[in-house]
């Protein structure tokens, strides 16, 4: 079975290739973080290879659960790797790495029908590990499936892009969210609300939020906490907020990314207050300070920093110094007291 939600229109165009045998050598699944690109991923390994033949997998036969599992011969997942503090061991997968894997490809599969090549956050190839890959996609060998999970599409080699069939994965409806959130995941209905609106369509927030209890909401917290204080202080205070996003940025880029579009978040809201559309806000817990900081704000100040923090996170991937780039932004952000 299929163990993402939300993704029919996906589901329709996999079942019929696989089971008629049309299925693509290689797929590029794109979607916001956490919407369920590596479940898909996992779901499409265990269908090619699952034992009661290819189309939607039956989660239940040898095949499916030690996929599940992790314990596949044929499955390989190539990524950036953690460290044991849990940040990204490295910022880009490299020719080596591609290299490596590749390897396998040329050989037999052992233990299933097809083998399974995931590179996950494939927009972070180098570009000599896109072309060693391009090799292979431009001649692939029979009974092999290549998966490029990606949130930014634009950033991956035209020319891979090209030889891969695209599969987008939509937001999830924000009721739809909810509905699943009470009735498989056992949440009571204020709480699904909340964390649908919070997860903007991507389950996997959500669901981790459930599983990590409050460790996440914290976290969440916290980073607001942080940004009521950036908002409040002085040019000096900010500059200090600049450079420690600066410094991460050079371990851990998307936590910074996230951290920015908490952000963009944020100002969205007090956008939609300023306009009165209210009962679109995402941070529905925090309604009180965005209506009192967006009384000390115009629609034209509000526009203009959401502006400034889609160019500073443009000129972020584009690999502009990132301390002279949020350094810039904190210049342009507008002085208000977001709690009384």
């Amino acid at each position: 079975m299929w163990q993402v939600y939300g993704q029919d229109h996906i589901f329709r165009q996999l079942e019929a290739s696989l089971k008629q045998g049309r299925a693509a050598h290689a797929y590029l699944l794109v979607g916001p973080p956490h919407v369920g690109k590596m479940t898909l991923a996992l779901n499409l390994a265990q269908g090619v290879n699952c034992l009661r033949g290819p189309g939607e997998p039956c989660g239940d036969c040898g095949q499916c659960t030690r996929i599940s599992r992790g314990h596949h011969a044929d499955l390989r997942v190539v990524g950036l790797g953690h460290s044991e503090e849990g940040e990204p061991a490295r910022t880009v997968i490299g020719i080596g790495d591609v290299r490596e894997v590749l390897r396998q490809v040329n050989l037999k599969p052992y233990e299933g029908a097809c083998t399974v090549i995931i590179f996950d956050r494939a927009e972070l190839m180098s570009e000599d590990a896109a072309n060693a890959l391009l090799k292979t996609l431009e001649e692939p060998p029979p009974q092999v499936l290549i998966l490029l999970l990606t949130a930014d599409a634009e950033g991956i080699l035209p020319t891979v892009r090209s030889r891969c069939r695209p599969l987008v994965l939509l937001p999830v409806p924000k009721d739809r969210m909810v509905e699943t959130l009470v009735k498989e995941h056992h949440t009571s209905p204020e709480e699904a609300e909340r964390l649908a609106r919070l997860a903007r369509g991507c389950p996997g927030w959500a669901i981790t939020a459930l599983a990590e209890g409050e460790e996440v909401l914290e976290r969440r917290e916290e980073q607001l906490e942080r940004l009521k204080e950036t908002c409040e202080s002085g040019l000096s205070a900010r500059f200090n907020y600049a450079g420690e996003l600066a410094t991460l940025f050079s371990k851990d880029r998307d936590s910074v990314k996230q951290q920015l579009f908490l952000w963009l978040r944020w100002w969205r809201d007090l956008l939609l207050i300023k306009e009165g559309g209210e009962e679109y806000v995402l941070n529905i817990d925090r309604q009180s300070d965005l209506r009192l900081q967006a009384a000390q704000l115009t629609s034209v100040q509000i526009v203009r920093f959401v502006k400034r923090l889609l160019e500073t996170l443009e000129a972020l991937d584009r690999n502009a110094r990132a301390r002279l780039a949020l350094e810039m932004l904190m210049l342009d952000l507008p002085i208000t007291t977001v709690k009384a």
